[in-house]
């Protein structure tokens, strides 16, 4: 891969006949990175097909590339690409149901709108791959056919497949109604009884860790169980029944659904697993008086669970979070406290709950004034992004709270390019806040010399159009991959260095410019 290539394919400022010299010399790698340009024209996109064939994708799913462009013999995944969008002519399904290729078909039978001789090739396919992809995306009459299938892997599929009719998505769940799977993947591989050894020394198994089956499938016909728990489409009823099923896994999928009683929620909040607990703590409809058991939680993703629900408690959020790393995020608890809470928040002498109510960009300006004064680093942390911020207050920070917020004080949009420069030679600048500022659209030329100092800022800064051409220039020979794309993708390196490195590297001649 070369690196100053794809980073010039993707600059913005790359002039159109330096494009056109990209096209006629692109590789996979140059023309995924031209794909995604937004000034292509027409006969430049047709070009760079032309070219590079394995661009294609890329350009149908952009909407670059239509019916009349493809040829469905010459490219065969560009037509999948577009059948997959569900665009294209229903002929190149007929075609593509015949590919030698099983990764094709496979690809065919997860399109939509497929015409019914497709969908009948496909259900007769050789290969169990295709007709459980098709399992897994097909209609509502293609999974009542496959519901009873005897391989477990196209049982599995039908289980995740929303067109399947609820009563099978029960008797798939239970194993109840229907004719008992003859197959799976560990017997259709192993004399059984067999359990696949977690750390299977041989290169070429692709039989998950701890799959087993004696006889009866039981490892596969967990999977079908999960698969039909996940399904929204499968009865309340009939997955409530796995509220106490030995399977943790299974237990935890269950906790993840709406549709639950409050019942249901109450056993599963109350479960054995840290695991089970925080899925049901997450869960939407669980209602906040369920919640207020879990405030003093031994585990900490169950608390944060309960912090991130939408429903909890404002004093149960508060508790949680004095005690509960929940990171720099607006709760949407928080998003939704309405004014009489803001104030009782903003007078909270609790600096946990003023901390998460500085995550709000839609402050009352005598709040936000009032927070951005707070004597507690974590509440300052909290607002120092806001950028209704004003000069004075962001510097007071700074001077208040120093290397606790100068990193967030330098991702603030509206921190002034004088600030941002001082931050870089405050004290021992805090790694991140060098990467924040590299990133600050507002850095000058000083302030992104000192983040060069960093591994990550440097490639930020090697990016940044402010940079001082000679070291944007010394960065395109730098021994970081990524600071040398960075570089070349840099929008203000000159067109007179972007047409030097492409006749250097690029030293065929110029094809005709095929530009609109």
């Amino acid at each position: 891969m070369n690196h100053v290539l794809c980073g010039l394919a993707a600059n913005p400022a790359l002039p159109v006949e330096l494009v056109d010299r990209l096209i006629a010399a692109a590789d996979a790698d140059i023309a995924e990175e031209l794909a995604g340009r937004e000034d292509l024209g027409r006969a430049q996109v047709l070009a760079l097909v032309s070219g590079v064939p394995e661009g294609a994708i890329r350009l149908v799913h952009e909407g670059r590339l239509t019916e009349a462009d493809i040829d469905p013999v010459k490219r065969p995944d560009a037509a999948l690409a577009l059948l997959g969008e569900g665009g294209g002519d229903p002929g190149w399904a007929r075609l593509l149901a015949g590919d030698p290729d099983h990764a094709r078909r496979e690809k065919l039978a997860a399109c939509p709108r497929l015409p019914p001789d497709v969908v009948e090739a496909l259900l007769a396919d050789t290969d169990l791959g295709v007709v459980a992809e098709l399992a897994l995306c097909g209609g509502r009459d293609v999974a009542v056919r496959l519901a009873a299938h005897p391989h477990t892997e196209v049982r599995r599929a039908v289980a995740a497949n929303e067109a399947t009719p609820p009563v099978l998505l029960a008797a798939l769940l239970t194993g109840s109604g229907l004719p008992s799977a003859r197959r799976c993947r560990v017997c259709d591989q192993e004399k059984v009884p067999f359990v696949h050894h977690p750390e299977c020394p041989r290169p070429d198994c692709d039989l998950p860790p701890g799959a087993c089956c004696d006889g009866s499938h039981e490892s596969a016909l967990h999977d079908i169980q999960e698969a039909a728990l996940r399904n929204p489409a499968t009865p309340a009823e009939a997955a409530a029944g796995f509220a106490d099923h030995p399977s943790a896994l299974l237990r935890q999928t269950l906790a993840t659904r709406s549709d639950l009683t409050r019942e249901v929620s109450a056993r599963l909040l109350a479960d054995p697993l840290p695991g089970v607990r925080e899925e049901a703590a997450a869960n939407p409809a669980v209602d906040g008086a369920l919640l207020r058991a879990l405030s003093g939680d031994p585990s900490h993703p169950v608390r944060r669970a309960v912090a991130h629900h939408p429903d909890v408690p404002l004093d149960v959020l508060v508790h949680v979070a004095g005690c509960t790393r929940i990171g720099p995020t607006l709760l949407p608890r928080i998003a939704t406290a309405s004014p009489a809470e803001v104030e009782e928040l903003a007078r909270s002498s609790d600096p946990a709950a003023r901390m998460l109510l500085a995550q709000r960009r839609d402050l009352p300006a005598r709040i936000r004034d009032t927070l951005a004064a707070d004597a507690d680093a974590k509440v300052a942390k909290s607002l120092a992004t806001d950028p209704e911020l004003s000069e004075a207050q962001l510097r007071a920070m700074v001077d208040r709270h120093g290397s606790r917020v100068v990193a967030k004080v330098a991702a603030n949009p509206s921190a002034p390019a004088a600030l941002l420069e001082e931050i870089t030679r405050h004290g021992k600048p805090a790694r991140k806040a060098l990467r924040e500022v590299a990133r600050n659209s507002r850095a000058t030329a000083t302030a992104l010399l000192a983040c060069l100092a960093d591994e990550q800022g440097r490639v930020r800064a090697a990016g940044h159009p402010a940079l001082p051409q000679p070291v944007l220039l010394g960065l395109l020979d730098d021994a970081d991959w990524q600071v040398v794309e960075a570089a070349a993708g840099n929008p203000s390196l000159p067109s007179a260095v972007m047409e030097e490195l492409i006749n250097r590297l690029c030293p065929a001649p110029a094809s005709p410019s095929t530009h609109s």
